[in-house]
Formats: C-alpha cells, sequence, structure tokens
C-alpha cells in the first residue's frame, strides 16, 4: 500500500467540481475555488478536499505517514483533458508551413497529395515500434504541459491494416504510458487517393469492413467523421456515424472547417457525443447543438496555424452550448501538445474568460471524452490528476501568454512530473 499524499496550503485549489452534465453558460464560469487549498490522497484516489485548516482537522494526526507537499503560492488544479488529438502518426510535415506562408490553402496542399495523404503514406510506411516511439515522445511532452488524459483518433491509415496498427500502438501506450488514453477510430478522415472516383466503394468499405473490425477488437469507444466538402458529404458522413452506432462507438464529427456544411446539425441529429472545429458553423448550427446537448470541441491552435478566424466560442457559450478546447495535436495543422497555450488562445482569439477556459479544458473535455467519472476534476471519489503550477491564481495562469508554468503532475498519485 501507497503511502497518503497530502497537498496543501495551495494558494489556490481549483477543483471544478462536477454538477450533472457538462458545463452550459453561466456555469462555464463556476470553479469551486478554495483558497489555502489542500487535498488528501489514498492509492491514487481523492479523499478529501478543502481547505488546509479543515483537512488538518481530519488527518492532521497521519502527517507523518504521508508524502507532503507544499504549494504555497502556486495554483493546483485538475489534470488537464485533451479531446481531439492524432497523435500516433509517422513522419513531419513541415514543408506544408512553408507552403501555407506562400499562399497555399489546406484543400490545396490536400488535393496536390499532401495533408492527411502524406502522412497516411508514411504512417502505413511506419513500423509499430516505430509509431509507438514517436507517440510515446508526444505523450511525454503532453504531461509535462498538464495534460493526463488524452483521446487519439486514428485516420492516417484509411486502409484497415494500418488503421488498426494506429488503435493498437494507442492500446499499448495506455496500458504503459502514465497518460490516459480514449481511442477514436477515424477511418473516414480523408478518401485515399486510390479510391479517387469510386469514394462510394470507400464509404462501403469503412461501414463493411473496417467499422466492424474496430469494434469487434474493441479498440476505440468512438467514431469520427471529416464531413467537409471535397471530403465526406453530410450524407455519407451521417451513413458512417450510424452504422458506427450499431457496433457500439459513439460518434463524433469534424464539422464546418473549411466551410458551412451543416456538420454541427448532423452531430446534432446522430446524437454525436461533439462536434468538432466548427470554425464556419452557422447559427442553425448552434442552435442545433445546443438543443441537442452536443459538446463543441473548439481548437484554437489550429485555426491560429491555418491563420484563419477562430471559432465563435463567446457566442457559443452564451448561446448555451458546451465547450471543451483541445489542441487538435496534429502533423499538418496543429503540431503542438500545449494545452496551456490553448487555454491562451481560448481567451485571445475566442474572447472565453480563464475560467469558461480552465473549465473547457478539465470537465468539459471530460465529458467530451466520456471520462467525466474519473477525470476533469478535483472531488472525492476521482482519480488523483493533479497539476500544480508556478502561478498564485488561475487568472494569472491565463493572462502570461505562451509560457508553460508546470511545477509538478500527479496522475494517480504518483508524481510523474
Amino acid at each position: 500500500m501507497r503511502r497518503p499524499l497530502w497537498i496543501k496550503h495551495a494558494a489556490q485549489l481549483v477543483t471544478v467540481a462536477d454538477g450533472n452534465g457538462p458545463r452550459t453558460g453561466a456555469g462555464m464560469s463556476e470553479l469551486s475555488l478554495i483558497e489555502d487549498g489542500s487535498v488528501w490522497i489514498e492509492n491514487g484516489e481523492i479523499k478529501a478536499v478543502g481547505t488546509t485548516a479543515e483537512l488538518n482537522t481530519q488527518f492532521g494526526e497521519w502527517e507523518e505517514d504521508a508524502d507532503v507537499f507544499e504549494a504555497y503560492g502556486k495554483l493546483v488544479t485538475p489534470g488537464l483533458v485533451d479531446p481531439h488529438t492524432h497523435f500516433v502518426y509517422g513522419g513531419s510535415r513541415e514543408r506544408e508551413f512553408e507552403m501555407r506562408l506562400e499562399g497555399a490553402s489546406y484543400m490545396d496542399i490536400m488535393n496536390a497529395g499532401g495533408g492527411i495523404h502524406a502522412t497516411a503514406r508514411m504512417t502505413r510506411d511506419a513500423t509499430e515500434k516505430d509509431l509507438y516511439l514517436q507517440a510515446e515522445r508526444r505523450l511525454d511532452s503532453f504531461l509535462r504541459h498538464g495534460v493526463t488524459t488524452v483521446e487519439g483518433k486514428s485516420g492516417y491509415g484509411m486502409d484497415l491494416e494500418t488503421e488498426l496498427k494506429q488503435l493498437d500502438v494507442m492500446k499499448q501506450l495506455n496500458e504503459r504510458h502514465p497518460v490516459d488514453i480514449v481511442p477514436t477510430f477515424m477511418g473516414a478522415h480523408a478518401v485515399p487517393p486510390e479510391y479517387k472516383g469510386r469514394e462510394e466503394e470507400f464509404v462501403s468499405l469503412i461501414i463493411d469492413e473496417m467499422i466492424p473490425a474496430v469494434a469487434s477488437e474493441k479498440l476505440a469507444v468512438f467514431n469520427d467523421v471529416f464531413c467537409e466538402v471535397g471530403v465526406y458529404t453530410p450524407e455519407q458522413s451521417r451513413r458512417i456515424l450510424e452504422a458506427g452506432k450499431r457496433h457500439g462507438l459513439t460518434p463524433k464529427i469534424h464539422a464546418d472547417e473549411i466551410e458551412p456544411y451543416g456538420g454541427a446539425e448532423l452531430a446534432a441529429e446522430v446524437g454525436a457525443i461533439s462536434a468538432e472545429h466548427l470554425l464556419k458553423t452557422s447559427d442553425g448550427g448552434i442552435r442545433k447543438m445546443e438543443e441537442a446537448g452536443v459538446i463543441a470541441c473548439l481548437l484554437p491552435a489550429t485555426a491560429l496555424y491555418l491563420r484563419e478566424k477562430a471559432a465563435r466560442g463567446r457566442e457559443m457559450i452564451d448561446a448555451g452550448v458546451p465547450v471543451a478546447i483541445s489542441t487538435d495535436c496534429n502533423p499538418g495543422s496543429s503540431p503542438t501538445t500545449s494545452m496551456p497555450l490553448v487555454m491562451n488562445l481560448a481567451c485571445i482569439s475566442m474572447r472565453m474568460t480563464p475560467a469558461e477556459a480552465l473549465v473547457a479544458a478539465t470537465i468539459n473535455a471530460a465529458y467530451a471524452i466520456g471520462v467525466q467519472d474519473k477525470a476533469g476534476s478535483i472531488e472525492q471519489g476521482k482519480q488523483a490528476d493533479l497539476v500544480m503550477w508556478n502561478v498564485k491564481s488561475y487568472q494569472e495562469l491565463q493572462y502570461l501568454f505562451g509560457i508553460n508554468h508546470v511545477s509538478a503532475v500527479w496522475k494517480k498519485g504518483e508524481r510523474v512530473v
């Protein structure tokens, strides 16, 4: 049995204590903040949360038996949750960064054989060991930036063998790495070049072969599709998502990133847990998401990297849509693992408040990938996933832009950073 862990005297302890469902509207500003905060942890589980004085009354006589961390002058928050990543892939695409600066668009690059297609070729060619080692390094970086849980998508194979290879790497890493990984199947990330002009054949391949194989091996929780002009139509996307539901995979959807295409509306209609990107979502799409309780997973670093206007996060929150934020870690449009940067950008580019950004990166992000029962807040009975920051308040965390303020990270009560 491990020694108890006592983190005490935090200048601010932000618990983001969970309510009933993801936070919306004014609820996204409720941090359940405790000054001079304290957390008592046993065997990786949070046993008590309160002021240091309160926990001293309850546990003070056992202090000598515990590992004690003094958090004077520091902020303590839940471990961050990243609900949208593509962190398992081969190779890199730095030349495309230059191409964009020279004027090429996302779809120009993709249609010329770059973009997703380029990474698919490199991922197909990579051995499972190579993919594992590359992905492991990215997870290490996530941890150093305070992220303790990530969602990971396949989609850089677009053939059954490589899709299974990506998902198997995630399974291995989830068993061996401190970061918890929630896997998503995304065979419908693009249409492979070999199926150009035969797109319906590939849709049938996803529905009839890929989804059943992934589900039978229990390699994914979610099923995602890139619903976009020139990629998958709303009708094709609906069929793919409904097929996943028949096999127990919950729908997610890449929606309205390049053009308004009805992706947000489709997310509401199929009962998706979340809709992602949403840079070009219509007012009607926002209303549909609010009515259906679809979580908007917004990716401000991607918008910055593509030099696009960010999603309308402020308007979505004001409309009652639950909002989460994510790095979108991927080799082409957001090669970052920094959720602190994403929180900064959520405030700067989407007019979210510091409190809303932190909620979007913790409890709402946990709801977006179905891990709210164990992650996303500091509460009795949950995993002891916590971050101690070298700042005194959550406002300062968002104010000091582009700096990694992580002082320490605990995963299930074990100090991992």
